[in-house]
């Protein structure tokens, strides 16, 4: 009996309109790969210049915990397909960036890599969640306010964090009222700017990929080639 025709197989590492391309899963795992031995290399070699008063050992547990966060919630999630690989890159990339700032001791050497890495470390933070955003229900605009609203608070509690960390005996870390004031300002709106362009980057992505050949998905099966 004729039941009409058989949809063809999706493409691999695409789900509708969503494809993922190759140098998100090769940016992702780079991404892991150079946070693990940053971190490494800060709990390994404690008496180097740069990490004195930087409380890395504070910092390393914390700094390799989201590299288990959207892999986390994608599962608990459905794991829908395809993998957020972009989405997880972005979300290692402040903690890789931090690291390797102290690693190179740019911020014992050049006075604004402080400012700087607050503005772009938030723009990385705050796209890769608000990339997570645009997955769900959530219109655009309601994406980028959450996202913006999330950076706001991530920048409250990071400072926090840092307080804490100097009261607990750092001598590194030269917190001020007007160092704090600078950072709160400069994460804010790098996390506002970060939210527009993963808002921008969804909406592109919906109306055509322009990313070349796609990456599989985990565990997708493999699509044999026609022909």
């Amino acid at each position: 009996m004729n039941r009409g025709p058989v949809p063809a197989p999706a493409t691999v590492g695409q789900t509708g309109s969503e494809v993922v391309p190759r140098w998100a899963v090769a940016a992702l795992w780079a991404t892991r790969a150079a946070l693990v031995t940053a971190v490494g290399i800060s709990l390994l070699f404690p008496d180097w210049e740069q990490f004195q008063g930087k409380g890395m050992a504070y910092r390393a547990p914390v700094y390799l915990l989201p590299m288990i966060v959207v892999p986390g919630v994608w599962r608990l999630r459905g794991r829908r397909r395809p993998y957020p690989y972009l989405t997880d890159a972005l979300v290692i990339a402040p903690f890789l960036a931090d690291t390797l700032g102290n690693v190179f001791g740019f911020y014992d050497t050049y006075t604004h890599t402080d400012d700087v890495l607050h503005f772009l470390n938030w723009v990385l933070l705050i796209g890769g969640i608000t990339l997570a955003l645009c997955r769900t229900y959530l219109r655009p605009l309601a994406a980028w306010v959450t996202g913006t609203g999330i950076g706001a608070l991530a920048i409250i509690g990071w400072e926090t964090a840092e307080w804490f960390v100097q009261k607990l005996g750092t001598t590194g870390l030269h917190l001020t009222y007007s160092d704090t004031i600078g950072d709160l300002v400069l994460s804010s709106t790098g996390g506002a700017i970060g939210a527009l362009i993963a808002v921008w980057w969804a909406g592109s992505r919906r109306f055509g990929d322009r990313s070349g050949p796609a990456a599989p998905s985990p565990g997708s099966p493999a699509v044999p080639a026609a022909g």
